[in-house]
């Protein structure tokens, strides 16, 4: 059990520096703002690009103040310190965030999009199959999406979670080991998947396909939807409606990321290639699959109790 608790909390805070520093900010007048937390690449950069969310949000008296997180497991850290109200991550980071006892709510959805992770080696690799990676260095970033990829993809190919040797880091940290041959391989997801694949020809050993669904989930604070669930879902409509843009011209999506992701547009084109468009309340079978990540995890005493995502999970018309 000791060791279970000490695994969730190394997952859980691997930003907590960063994460404590946000609760230094000033709070004054906080339930007239609502502060969202997002990654350089999704659909939430493109709302903030747009700009399109304020007017709507002024016109009911709210303000929007916007931080960035270099993955899902910060960013969530960020929302249980009170930090911030909304946000959006990958299947795994909740799993990890409610374990803790942090007072998260799913609001929302994106469907499946399996390929847009995967296990890579270098392109000279000797390595060929998911099996080979028996006895290997794999680098990924502990408690993110890939986390859960790697987990399914391993007890596909017959190996043991016990029978690889774990590298956590960050995505950045990744690639310089990658590039290095200091791992065996990377479990990634995009863009920094599409960079890799573009910029060293690295070869995917598996992706998500007929593995896992690598959903994107939106959050609120329990605290923020209880008391301002109508600011929720304007924030939920002009998302919609920049998604629904986004899936009709990918050209001019990574047009406008480019400049601030840092990737060329072809690398973006790519990525958004494999996103996945169409956001979505929550439903059961959402529910249900969650549930499995959350059973995998307890299973193999990554998280430290068993838990239930419909405690924690707001359905349509709820």
């Amino acid at each position: 059990m000791h060791t279970r608790r000490s695994l969730a909390r190394l997952a859980f805070a691997a930003s907590a520096v960063a994460a404590l520093a946000l609760t230094t900010l000033p709070v004054q007048a906080q339930d007239k703002v609502v502060r969202i937390g997002f990654q350089k690449y999704g659909k939430l950069v493109l709302l903030k690009s747009k700009g399109s969310l304020e007017p709507k949000l002024k016109e009911l008296g709210y303000t929007v103040t916007w931080t960035e997180f270099p993955a899902g497991p910060q960013l969530l850290e960020a929302l249980n310190v009170g930090a911030i109200d909304f946000g959006n991550t990958g299947e795994a980071p909740p799993i990890f965030a409610q374990a803790a006892g942090a007072p998260i709510q799913y609001v929302a959805y994106e469907p499946p999009a399996p390929k847009g992770e995967a296990i890579l080696v270098a392109k000279d690799s000797p390595l060929k199959t998911v099996a080979d990676l028996k006895g290997k260095k794999v680098a990924l970033n502990k408690g993110s999406n890939v986390h859960y990829l790697l987990v399914k993809a391993l007890e596909k190919a017959g190996v043991k979670y016990s029978e690889f040797t774990p590298v956590f880091l960050a995505p950045a940290d990744a690639r310089a080991a990658f590039e290095k041959g200091a791992v065996d391989a990377w479990v990634i997801w995009d863009p920094f998947q599409a960079a890799a694949e573009v910029a060293t020809q690295a070869r995917t050993l598996a992706d998500g396909t007929g593995t896992v669904s690598n959903y994107q989930f939106y959050f609120s604070s329990q605290k923020f939807i209880g008391s301002n669930p109508k600011i929720v879902d304007v924030v939920l409509a002009q998302l919609s409606e920049v998604d629904g843009w986004a899936k009709t011209d990918i050209k001019a999506v990574a047009e406008q990321l480019s400049p601030s992701v840092g990737l060329p547009v072809p690398v973006l084109e790519l990525a958004l290639n494999r996103q996945s468009y169409g956001i979505k309340p929550i439903n059961d079978q959402v529910i249900a699959e969650q549930q499995q990540v959350a059973d995998t995890f307890f299973s193999l005493g990554l998280i430290p109790k068993a838990i239930k995502i419909s405690d924690v999970a707001k359905k349509s018309g709820s």
